[in-house]
């Protein structure tokens, strides 16, 4: 238990303790020898904190500017050469909308019926959108806030951990591949020239109400600036390792405050639908891969349902195609962000017109 000097913290010293733990973890992981320390560092270190009770606490718009670098990584990957390969995508990006359905007709009743949630938490708990956006709209419809957020989080910390293992040990592939180059290997100016569009796309996608501006904005700022031949590299490797520190403590502090009876009820839940997930995943990426659409590393991570940013970190390491695997993880995410609301209003009305 915190003792009652750490619980007395005002919020930019819970940060401050957030960050320094997570610092540790990476610390660590480093000196041990473990794979990724930069992500897994902080966020075993912050959920075993978040886990003792200690009062954590994110750290604003610093974390989410940092995952402004994976926007940028991904649009400095859209070339010529990786848009004339988007037509041999679409038999794979076809399956998307099926796989989201799927998620649906299975997810919505083992929350409803197994779990015992009402109808908007079971909804937005089977819905594998944005964590944050699937909270601000289940919260709307009258869902649990609280019990979407431990389910999401323990949908992307399972994944996140296991994805690894599974990319070595299964499919044998390496996750040591180069991040990108050291940043005193880069062109000072294409440098300014990323910030500026990591900048300018996150604050003017926020403006437009742009769902997933921090990564969506520069990715398509960058793309842009990629595409006019102004950048040529990604981000330094110190810029998204910087960026994996911040995503591993996000995914530890979502479990800040947790209580015994959320962790039985909530987080297990979201362990059993993680593997219903992990199932319908594996399903869906073995047809990718044996009708050759992917490779199977690609395929595997096109359609783990993880977080987008989350995917993108392990994409990089895994030295899969970013392209392939982000243009599937946005569309999973636009079709439930736009279709999860509409799809839950109409059930709404279905229900009131009942007898």
């Amino acid at each position: 238990m915190p003792t009652p000097r750490l619980t007395s913290l005002s919020p930019w010293q819970r940060s401050a303790l957030t960050l320094v733990l997570a610092m540790v973890g990476a610390v660590a992981f480093i000196l041990i020898g473990l794979p990724l320390p930069f992500l897994f560092g902080p966020m075993f270190a912050c959920l075993l904190a978040a886990l003792l009770g200690m009062p954590l606490r994110g750290t604003g718009q610093i974390g989410v500017g940092a995952r402004t670098i994976l926007g940028i990584a991904v649009g400095a990957a859209l070339t010529p050469a990786l848009i004339a390969t988007l037509p041999s995508m679409i038999g794979s990006i076809a399956l998307i909308p099926v796989y989201i359905a799927l998620i649906g007709l299975i997810g919505v009743p083992f929350f409803r019926k197994v779990c015992g949630y009402d109808a908007a938490t079971a909804w937005y708990s089977a819905m594998p959108g944005g964590l944050q956006d699937m909270i601000i709209f289940g919260a709307e419809a009258g869902a649990n806030p609280r019990t979407l957020s431990l389910i999401h989080a323990t949908r992307v910390l399972i994944i996140v951990t296991l994805a690894p293992i599974l990319i070595t040990q299964v499919f044998g592939a390496s996750m040591s591949h180069p991040v990108g180059e050291p940043a005193r290997d880069l062109p000072v100016g294409e440098m300014l020239i990323m910030a500026a569009a990591g900048l300018i796309g996150w604050k003017g996608g926020e403006k437009i109400g742009l769902f997933g501006a921090s990564i969506l904005g520069p990715l398509i700022v960058t793309g842009a600036l990629s595409l006019a031949g102004f950048i040529h590299h990604r981000p330094p490797a110190e810029a998204i390792y910087v960026a994996q520190f911040f995503i591993g403590s996000a995914i530890g502090v979502g479990y800040t405050g947790v209580t015994l009876h959320e962790i039985k009820r909530d987080v297990a839940a979201g362990v059993g639908f993680v593997l219903i997930l992990a199932l319908l995943a594996a399903i869906m990426s073995e047809i990718v891969y044996a009708l050759g659409l992917a490779p199977s590393v690609e395929a595997f991570l096109a359609f783990a349902p993880g977080g987008q940013a989350e995917m993108t970190v392990l994409a990089i390491v895994a030295g899969a195609d970013l392209g392939y695997v982000v243009v599937h993880h946005i569309l999973r995410i636009l079709l439930v962000i736009t279709g999860a609301p509409i799809a839950a209003r109409l059930m709404r009305i279905r229900q009131k017109d009942a007898p």
